[in-house]
């Protein structure tokens, strides 16, 4: 149990929790190293699965099955995996997600050793890969508060965005590698590893309190889920929040995917460059996360930092759509991913002070929800667009158009603007 109190001649409820700094709880940082190592070994998983998919089947469509069945599961298992976050231990859902995770990812590398691998074993098992890490999600971040505290929650949550970043993206370099080198299998088979570890972690890190879990639910299950969407449509910050990251996530993502194409077909990138391309929009999400981190309190205007990058990511993909070279655009690529940190994490930070520590579970959880349809089917819509169009009037036409949903975001969530 994180909060001290060391006060003994007071009433417990009039002493204040005191939370250590991150470096010195021993929670947080067990949980910091467990999804590090979970997002580590999950890129890995990603990789094998999808390069194995498409070198034994030859075909797009199968790649496109599994990634349609996996969309179907978060979509529809959001608003109930939150609302069980939000009535239940969540350690004790995180330590059954992880579980879970290991035993199907490692079932999933056994699989593939065999002689005729069955495809549809491998999609029923993805699923539940799938529907395990829907049900550690929401808990996972809806524990954050309840372990360091509001005045340490902007380190932590930078802390453990940036390590999801570095994490994802080194994964992704060191799993093709290890591919390259000893197949598929035995990079799923570290991933089913790193879950096991993972679970360990939390094992380790023992009990946190928690509001939710500490008073029985008065109300049933259906009544939460409808209790968890009425709070967000009736919540100013919930309701501006829920609207503003998955589009946010829609055109970033679509953004990216235009980049590369682009590097390629009008940039004319050579590896090394595009090498680079694909390093700076991380990077500068570092940089970024890494400045919140180090400012802390010190921000005094989130909500107005929040605005500006807002209003600023929409310009910057138009200059990029009119950039033409290589080297001229690394740059803008990277302030891209700079900006957009500013943006994010902020609402994140935001996000977790504004809503109520026993909604939390439910508010991620429809979160999740949103963030894995909602950029799939902007990747669908712009790549239509850009074979259709041409892809730099495309990617001017996306910041365009992102430039008009900042416009409205500042003045007519002013919540968020106005937010300190």
């Amino acid at each position: 149990m994180i909060p001290s109190t060391a006060v003994a001649d007071k009433p417990l409820s009039a002493v204040p929790l005191q939370y250590p700094s991150l470096y010195k709880n021993r929670v947080f940082l067990l949980l910091f190293s467990a999804s590090t190592l979970s997002i580590l070994g999950n890129a890995f998983h990603s990789l094998a699965l999808s390069l194995w998919v498409l070198q034994s089947t030859g075909s797009a469509k199968m790649m496109s099955i599994m990634t349609i069945s996996n969309l179907i599961l978060c979509s529809l298992l959001g608003s109930v995996t939150g609302t069980l976050a939000d009535r239940i231990d969540r350690r004790t859902l995180i330590l059954c997600s992880y579980f879970v995770q290991s035993l199907t990812v490692l079932g999933i590398a056994f699989t593939l050793t065999q002689p005729s691998p069955s495809f549809l074993l491998i999609i029923c098992l993805t699923g539940m890969v799938t529907a395990a890490g829907q049900f550690q999600a929401p808990a996972f971040q809806a524990s954050l508060l309840t372990i360091v505290g509001k005045e340490h929650i902007q380190q932590a949550a930078g802390w453990m965005t940036l390590s999801e970043n570095i994490s994802r993206t080194l994964g992704y370099a060191l799993g093709g590698i290890f591919v390259a080198a000893v197949g598929g299998a035995w990079a799923i088979f570290v991933d089913g590893m790193t879950f096991l570890m993972a679970f360990l972690l939390i094992l380790a890190a023992g009990s946190w309190s928690s509001k939710s879990a500490a008073v029985k639910p008065a109300k049933s299950f259906k009544q939460d889920v409808a209790g968890g969407f009425h709070y967000i449509w009736g919540h100013s910050f919930a309701r501006a929040i829920t609207i503003l990251l998955p589009v946010l996530s829609l055109f970033f993502l679509s953004c990216l995917m235009l980049t590369q194409v682009m590097a390629v077909q009008v940039w004319k990138a050579a590896p090394f460059q595009f090498g680079l391309l694909e390093g700076s929009i991380p990077l500068g999400y570092m940089l970024g996360s890494g400045m919140i981190i180090l400012a802390g309190s010190r921000i005094k205007h989130r909500g107005r930092v929040v605005s500006a990058s807002l209003l600023l990511l929409g310009p910057l993909y138009m200059l990029l759509s009119v950039t033409e070279s290589m080297n001229a655009a690394l740059p803008v690529i990277l302030l891209i991913g700079f900006t957009f940190s500013f943006s994010t994490l902020l609402i994140n930070i935001i996000l977790r002070l504004e809503v109520p520590e026993e909604l939390q579970g439910r508010m991620f959880g429809v979160l999740g929800s949103l963030m894995s349809v909602a950029p799939p089917m902007g990747l669908a819509l712009f790549s239509a667009g850009a074979d259709e169009f041409g892809v730099a009037s495309v990617m001017f036409s996306a910041g365009l158009l992102l430039s008009l949903f900042g416009l409205v975001s500042v003045f007519k969530l002013e919540h968020i603007r106005k937010y300190k």
